[in-house]
């Protein structure tokens, strides 16, 4: 049997060079079943989850298919929940899209308009941007969507838990040109339903079966700990590990957890609603290129990262319940990758983490270490079920 290929899909060669010199060679699920219709010009509708290669899915035949603009007016919108994912989305595609001299701007609200307002003035082919901001640049008359003609709509349940389907849709009748629309989402009912009937026309329906990433695709580990010893304990995982995101309870929590971790020689970063926009990107990108080896999240803040060659995700304060423990850790396991979920148990937290395990339907023993164990420096190569056997 052979690979499909990003040529097979109908990727021009010149793109396919340019992946392949980032290390991309083979295409994702969702990118091998949506990139055609995507290149057909067809309306598409996928369904695949956060960290299975939609960004290349969309960004690909936007890429290879829209003409120059004219400033001020864009012929490429993709409108997504974060400013975080705005960030995140320009940069994966600017290096394609400097391949066609096409440029790619993010826009988004916490940071100066006027930089904004001065890019799209030299001519932006591709905007990604947060519905808020984008709507501040059509009413100032920056910005016109007149000319776009071709749509992106990412994480749409995203945005509506977060309510921004007005908003979108006030952006969405003002496209006025026969354009194409891309529209990707975890779910597809409700008012991502609403939005597919009314946006889209004879959309091409690609589903990737999955949610979450599941319980079988991570490795669990469940670590019985000193209060006293705790961050040192983190700090040994860290260490022996590529990329690791811990998970605090509080935006205080995550601070000061931060800061310990920095005491014991960890390099980290956290990231909550605390924090400016610039403090949060510089954490994510110095997290992403490596600078940074654990970024101290809070679970709101961490619905904004989407980093792959995550590794390992330690619940430093146990989660709520079983939703979040899984939104938590799929934060690793993320496009095929396997990872490691680490939950620090002190005592007084035993009887609620059992509970969570009988909810889950997990068996795993909880194992007292302590932060000099030989095996946290490779918790992959450990099983801690043979030993509790």
């Amino acid at each position: 049997m052979t690979t499909t290929q990003f040529a097979d899909l109908g990727v021009d060669q010149d793109l396919v060079d340019a992946l392949t010199e980032r290390g991309i060679s083979a295409p994702f699920e969702i990118q091998a079943l949506t990139i055609p219709d995507g290149l057909a010009g067809r309306d598409v509708c996928g369904r695949a989850k956060t960290g299975s290669g939609k960004t290349l899915a969309f960004g690909l035949p936007l890429v290879q298919l829209l003409p120059n603009a004219q400033p001020g007016r864009p012929t490429g919108l993709a409108l997504v929940p974060t400013r975080e994912l705005a960030v995140q989305v320009s940069r994966e595609l600017e290096p394609l899209a400097k391949v066609r001299n096409i440029s790619v701007l993010a826009v988004y609200g916490g940071a100066p308009i006027e930089k904004q307002i001065a890019a799209l003035e030299k001519g932006v082919e591709l905007v990604v941007a947060t519905p808020g901001r984008m709507i501040d640049l059509i009413e100032r008359g920056e910005l016109s969507v007149a000319d776009v003609e071709r749509v992106v709509i990412d994480e749409a349940d995203r945005m509506a838990d977060m309510g921004f389907m007005p908003q979108v849709e006030w952006i969405l009748r003002r496209a006025e040109a026969d354009h194409q629309t891309l529209l990707f989402s975890a779910t597809l009912d409700g008012m991502v339903g609403g939005l597919i009937s009314r946006y889209q026309n004879d959309p091409v329906m690609h589903e990737i079966a999955a949610g979450e990433a599941t319980v079988e695709e991570m490795e669990h580990r469940f670590l019985a700990v000193h209060e006293m010893d705790r961050v040192k304990v983190a700090a040994a995982i860290i260490d022996g590990s590529n990329r690791t995101i811990v998970f605090s309870r509080t935006k205080w929590g995550a601070d000061k957890l931060t800061r310990r971790l920095v005491e014991e020689g960890v390099n980290a970063a956290a990231i909550h609603g605390d924090l400016r926009q610039s403090q949060r990107e510089k954490a994510l990108g110095d997290f992403a290129n490596g600078k940074v080896k654990a970024l101290v999240a809070t679970d709101v803040a961490a619905r904004g990262i989407h980093v792959d060659d995550v590794d390992v995700v330690i619940h430093y304060d146990p989660p709520s319940d079983a939703k979040t423990y899984l939104h938590r850790s799929g934060r690793t396991a993320r496009a095929g990758e396997s990872g490691v979920v680490v939950s620090l148990v002190v005592w007084n937290e035993e009887l609620e983490v059992r509970k969570l395990l009988r909810r889950l339907g997990m068996k795993f023993p909880i194992v007292e270490v302590f932060s000099n164990d030989d095996r946290l420096a490779d918790l992959h190569a450990w099983d801690p079920t043979e030993e509790a056997a």
